[in-house]
């Protein structure tokens, strides 16, 4: 555990010293997706890299949040920092209640399942125009304030996003390292073994999946109070196959990873704006790749290929002497 909060520790003062390095007001914007990004990979990870359940739909998830806390504060003038943990806890709620069927399902079924929820939910943004404001979009949205401090730059929003992955990322190490996160690993190997050893899988893979949901809330609320404005668009199918690249080229199963995979894959993206729509290809190409070459992810793919071109250097000299 002393190993971890070293980690955390490091972690924390790269995010501090960042904006002194990035003064540029682009930069700090990018940085500021970035967070949010690691936040769904972050919920996204504990679902699929530890528990072993994977998701297509958590696209919509986050779009619940962001349309909650948008319309709600919007639209009937609720407090922001209210709604966020009410549109969290609802959420949260939802997928508790939608998790015991779904998550009966295993493998390419549960993919299609959750597939079909993401859809659904994106739909309604879509068609619910009264409330949503359908394909043109919901603007309005207030900025999140402190008393007098209201966040309305990039400086500003920047502190306040990362502020939360660094809260959500100390939840889920702690979450990854304690007897649940072990149950968590014993049904990703094996759900039967997990069950033998008494594991309760079905409750602990229902929990995991709305607690997965209400991290994502709480990026889409981060998002909607930050971009002040929210359309359908930014909460498709297309999304979900973005976190589920993040998380796999980061590295299924370790928290630090999802953050390397967000940072990576929003970063891509602006050197990417050539390809247009073709983006999408992009991703499931290095997807394909990664999976392929790279298994476990960056995070665990670097330091080995480190070690392997360090032997091949030490058998080289060792050759020539």
């Amino acid at each position: 555990m002393k190993k971890e909060l070293i980690k955390f520790g490091i972690f924390a003062l790269c995010v501090l010293v960042a904006p002194f390095f990035f003064t540029d007001g682009y930069l700090l914007n990018v940085l500021v997706f970035v967070g949010i990004h690691t936040l769904l990979a972050v919920a996204l990870n504990l679902l699929l890299g530890y528990a072993g359940q994977i998701s297509l739909g958590h696209a919509g998830f986050f779009g619940l949040g962001a349309y909650l806390s948008g319309v709600l504060t919007g639209t009937y003038g609720w407090n922001p920092w209210g709604t966020m943990v009410a549109a969290a806890l609802l959420v949260g709620g939802v997928a508790f209640l939608v998790g015991f069927p779904i998550l009966k399902l295993k493998g390419h079924y549960l993919a299609m399942a959750t597939l079909g929820l993401g859809i659904i939910i994106y739909i309604v943004f879509q068609e619910w125009v009264g409330v949503t404001g359908g394909p043109s979009g919901f603007s309005g949205i207030p900025s999140l304030e402190i008393g007098s401090l209201v966040f309305d730059s990039d400086l500003k929003n920047y502190f306040l996003v990362w502020s939360f992955v660094l809260l959500f990322v100390l939840l889920s190490v702690n979450l990854a390292n304690s007897r649940i996160g072990r149950a968590f690993r014993a049904i990703h190997d094996s759900e039967v073994a997990a069950r033998v050893m008494g594991v309760n899988a079905r409750l602990l893979k229902v929990q995991v999946f709305a607690l997965s949901a209400l991290i994502c809330s709480v990026a889409g609320s981060l998002y909607a109070h930050v971009m002040t404005f929210i359309a359908p668009a930014s909460f498709g199918f297309n999304i979900s196959v973005e976190l589920l690249t993040m998380v796999v080229i980061g590295g299924l199963g370790s928290i630090y990873g999802s953050i390397l995979g967000a940072l990576l894959l929003t970063l891509l993206p602006e050197f990417l704006r050539f390809l247009h729509d073709y983006d999408i290809v992009f991703y499931g190409g290095l997807l394909m790749v990664m999976t392929i070459f790279m298994p476990g992810g960056l995070v665990r793919g670097i330091p080995a290929l480190f070690r392997k071109l360090r032997r091949s250097g030490t058998g080289k000299g060792d050759a020539h002497a």
